[in-house]
């Protein structure tokens, strides 16, 4: 048996009254004719009196936020997507079963309103009520005005509420489908297509993380939700496809914290005859291009450092960096137990299946990633953490690239790799790591070396993470904030 608060209570009781005066509490459509923002676009420079003349007549819909009564008549701020408008209402204007309507609605009820645009004494532009409709009856109050929903995980868990609360959230809301199109027409007007690939995939492959398992129960098989959609998308290349792309849901079973989400959203492309500059000029376009679609410039503060987001951006070596912090020179030839004994006195912890590469990385990640500011092509990975990428010409090296901006990575590109017999081997050695007790490695993907044996042209690759720039250009600091509807713990 459900429990409810005194207001709770009252404002079921206020449904049941206007149920026995033949008023739908969960009401019917309205025919709106205008919004906060047309209103304001239209009227906000237009004096009192040219208001007064125009009488502009609009419908408009929202839930009240505010609300203020002196007896028989009202001041009230509603609001809707693009935000709140003030509403004047009279006595004598409306009628007193509406008047009645209006003195009886609570702090979001959603309302109607039929009017004419004014400015009060005071400037505020606003809707002179001619009617006033009830549309829906909220049974449950709103969070105290100036405190909102103060609990950072009710926020996300509660995320309906917070964008009735909250601007900044609003803002990033609406913000991420734009971010979304720019890019969809960034890459759509240099010839790629938009494409859809499987989120079911027999084979785990295409990144270096650990999967969601379930099971189709018609086929009877065991099936991973996708970590990437690179393998697919590169068959499409061999097929004709020259220039594709795909923005969806990646899944991967890992942890949960400021920049990482089970479930999150990136876009990988690949284009043929293209190599990793290529990406690194396609990168510059797409980050400086949702930049200036969102902020109208391409110097930001995030998370108080003040950043450049104009191209070209900075190239930079993996080895170089390491050496330029730490002194160590992974140029040189050397023994894996040699590599192990320079990790062991800095320090760097090493696991199981560690090769030469591995250790490299480590330092990477260790010492250089996060004192990265501006953004920064890191390029040249390990070839044993890039089964995927072309070998560069030292072949312990490839032609990688990650694209760090204050010690975050944002995208991840390579030279792709179409050699079928250096492929074959590569799958080999991610087997022989999985046995080793790496969970991430790769498995022998089959379908696509003999996909490679028919050619697939020298293309470039790259995806990058649609929740991570989200947050860069919005000024967010955690993944929760731009992700609708983020994963949480249960309640205890």
């Amino acid at each position: 048996m459900r429990e409810f608060t005194e207001q709770e209570q009252v404002r079921r009781e206020k449904a049941k009254a206007l149920e026995e005066k033949g008023i739908k509490p969960f009401g019917d459509k309205i025919n709106v004719t205008s919004n906060s923002k047309i209103i304001k676009d239209n009227h906000l420079e237009q004096s009192k009196e040219e208001l007064e003349a125009i009488k502009d007549e609009v419908v408009i819909a929202g839930r009240i936020m505010t609300k203020r009564r002196n007896g028989k008549a009202g001041f009230f701020h509603i609001q809707d997507r693009y935000g709140q408008i003030q509403i004047y209402i009279r006595l004598d204007n409306v009628g007193e079963e509406a008047y009645e309507l209006y003195k009886a609605a609570d702090l979001g009820d959603i309302v109607g309103i039929e009017g004419y645009v004014f400015k009060t004494n005071t400037g505020e532009l606003s809707v002179h009520a001619t009617k006033f409709m009830h549309i829906v009856k909220a049974l449950k109050p709103l969070p105290e005005k100036f405190h909102g929903l103060t609990d950072v995980e009710e926020r996300f868990r509660r995320r309906y509420v917070d964008l009735i609360m909250n601007e900044d959230a609003r803002n990033v809301a609406f913000a991420r489908p734009k971010i979304i199109r720019t890019i969809q027409k960034y890459l759509d007007d240099l010839g790629y297509v938009e494409v859809e690939t499987p989120i079911l995939n027999p084979i785990l492959g295409g990144a270096a993380a650990r999967p969601f398992i379930t099971h189709h129960n018609a086929l009877d098989m065991p099936f991973y939700l996708r970590i990437a959609t690179e393998l697919p998308l590169k068959k499409l290349l061999v097929g004709g496809m020259d220039a594709v792309y795909e923005i969806g849901r990646i899944f991967r079973n890992e942890g949960v914290d400021r920049t990482h989400n089970p479930e999150f959203t990136s876009i990988e492309l690949y284009k043929a005859y293209s190599d990793l500059e290529g990406m690194m000029e396609v990168a510059e376009g797409i980050v400086s291009s949702v930049c200036m679609e969102i902020n109208d410039t391409y110097n930001i503060t995030y998370r108080g450092k003040e950043l450049d987001l104009k191209p070209p951006y900075k190239r930079a070596h993996m080895v170089d960096l390491i050496k330029e912090k730490t002194g160590v020179d992974f140029w040189k030839e050397m023994t894996l137990d040699e590599a192990k004994e320079i990790a062991k006195r800095h320090h760097v912890e090493l696991e199981e299946h560690f090769g030469f590469g591995h250790i490299v990385n480590a330092f990477f990640e260790e010492f250089v990633e996060d004192t990265i500011v501006e953004p920064t092509f890191v390029y040249g990975h390990p070839i044993e953490i890039s089964p995927l990428a072309r070998k560069s010409e030292d072949p312990r090296y490839t032609e990688r690239f990650e694209l760090f901006i204050d010690g975050m990575e944002y995208g991840n590109a390579f030279t792709e790799l179409n050699d079928p017999i250096d492929q074959y081997e590569r799958f080999e050695n991610q087997l022989k790591e999985r046995e080793l007790g790496n969970e991430e490695a790769n498995e022998m993907d089959m379908d696509f070396v003999e996909a490679l044996e028919y050619g697939m042209p020298p293309a470039g690759g790259m995806g990058i993470g649609i929740d991570r720039l989200v947050m860069l250009v919005t000024g967010c600091e955690t993944v929760r904030e731009v992700i609708l509807f983020p994963h949480m713990r249960n309640k205890n």
